[in-house]
């Protein structure tokens, strides 16, 4: 049962990743082509409805938010240089490597605070 919500938690957090990273590249199409506001709209809808069942399902939310902020930063960014030619210049590269390696010491950190709460005679 705990690997089943562990999956679910990932695959849901995912959801709130693609969904906000969609509406907020819908959003800069949108200039072009307004009909693109129904997905932007979606998108964050969507992305919202993901994270809450994120947080449903056990995860901490500094986690989820970090992971969801820091994830989305970085696919809106590369996908903006592929989508809309954007740039990507070494320093916001060297920045949003600050941002994933932050969340990942927040994951970590987050980790290690579970070990000391389930340690021995200590029931998960």
């Amino acid at each position: 049962m705990a690997d089943n919500c562990h999956v679910r938690r990932w695959l849901f957090l995912m959801g709130a990743i693609i969904a906000e990273v969609t509406g907020t590249l819908a959003l800069k199409g949108a200039l072009d082509s307004p009909a693109l506001y129904i997905l932007v709209g979606l998108g964050y809808a969507a992305a919202f409805v993901f994270l809450s069942l994120t947080l449903r399902v056990g995860m901490p939310l500094g986690i989820a938010y970090g992971i969801w902020g820091a994830a989305g930063v970085a696919l809106t960014a590369v996908l903006s240089l592929v989508l809309f030619a954007e740039p990507l210049t070494p320093v916001m590269i060297t920045g949003i490597v600050f941002i994933m390696a932050g969340v990942i010491l927040v994951e970590v950190g987050n980790r290690e605070d579970d070990a000391h709460q389930t340690g021995p005679g200590v029931e998960s």
